[in-house]
């Protein structure tokens, strides 16, 4: 899951979410209490408090998120989710073979999400009897999670671009410090024609197509498992693959990921160029060196007559 890769960066993650569940803990001593984070179809359990209680649950288990209670959590509305005796609410007559089994008589499952709204996860309390649930607390348990919710802004800030909110290259940095040991490819991108639109209509109709891009990319990368798109700067984008295909995959990738910038309102006549550079496993050159190769394979591109991709030939 991205968000998890994402959270190995954050500063103190471990240390503050600790905090979290110690401080939840206090206000409700006698349930188990978790941090997760969530994706469209997964939640991750990432940090787990000590408990007494016959659930089990461990750090790391990932769950079908259609089979969960967090999913039917509000995220909309910020509003927690409390069900004080699982077996007697008739909403949860599909789940209750799944409860039984995992002995949840109750729970309490509060929403965290991003500043900009997009989901991260929750904070729960499960418990293997039934309880009841003071307004006190959980508004209390509310006032935590709105605090770790500012410190997962501040940390997501340093590693996203502030206008497209894909990560910046400090993200990309980072990731390569961590991860010098495995194999991956990069696809280096602008946009052919991009300088126009700027020109003719102005940054702000230019910031427009570069939130659209971003998207695209996104978009592009949620088909291939743990890529991730970066904003370089300008018009400048990467996607990154963690693994190497071969030459022709690579191909027929890059040819789908020119076929979905090439399709734009008539007035922008807007394409895109992209090089390709694939580096093995504890490769031994640096990001910047890998960039200046992805440079190079780009300009050839443009070269070429745009709108096309090339492989760096060393």
């Amino acid at each position: 899951m991205t968000t998890f890769q994402e959270l190995e960066m954050y500063k103190n993650f471990d240390e503050l979410a600790n905090d979290v569940l110690d401080l939840a803990k206090e206000i409700l001593p006698d349930q188990l209490l978790f941090l997760s984070s969530i994706s469209d179809t997964q939640q991750l359990i990432l940090k787990l408090s000590n408990n007494n209680t016959s659930i089990v649950v461990t750090e790391g288990m990932v769950f079908n998120l259609e089979e969960t209670l967090c999913n039917r959590i509000d995220f909309e509305k910020k509003q927690p989710l409390i069900y004080e005796d699982t077996m007697s609410e008739s909403s949860l007559a599909n789940f209750k073979d799944t409860l039984e089994n995992a002995n949840v008589k109750s729970y309490l499952g509060i929403p965290i999400s991003f500043v900009n709204g997009d989901k991260f996860g929750t904070l729960c309390a499960v418990n293997d009897e039934v309880t009841r649930f003071d307004e006190k607390s959980v508004q209390l348990l509310q006032r935590i999670v709105r605090m770790f919710s500012y410190y997962l802004d501040l940390e997501r800030f340093a590693y996203k671009d502030s206008l497209t909110d894909l990560y910046n290259r400090r993200y990309l940095s980072t990731f390569f410090e961590d991860n010098h040991h495995t194999e991956g490819v990069i696809f280096f991108l602008d946009l052919d024609g991009f300088k126009k639109v700027n020109d003719l209509y102005g940054h702000d109709e230019g910031d427009i197509v570069l939130k659209e891009v971003a998207r695209r990319l996104k978009a592009f990368a949620s088909e291939h498992e743990d890529a991730f798109v970066v904003r370089l700067g300008g018009d400048e984008f990467i996607i990154h693959f963690p693994y190497m295909s071969s030459k022709e995959k690579l191909a027929e990738q890059a040819r789908r990921l020119l076929d979905s910038l090439s399709t734009w309102d008539a007035k922008y006549r807007l394409s895109a160029s992209v090089g390709i550079v694939t580096y093995p496993k504890n490769c031994t050159i640096d990001v910047k060196t890998l960039l200046k190769h992805a440079d190079s394979a780009l300009y050839q591109a443009k070269t070429a007559g745009r709108n096309t991709y090339k492989f760096f030939e060393s």
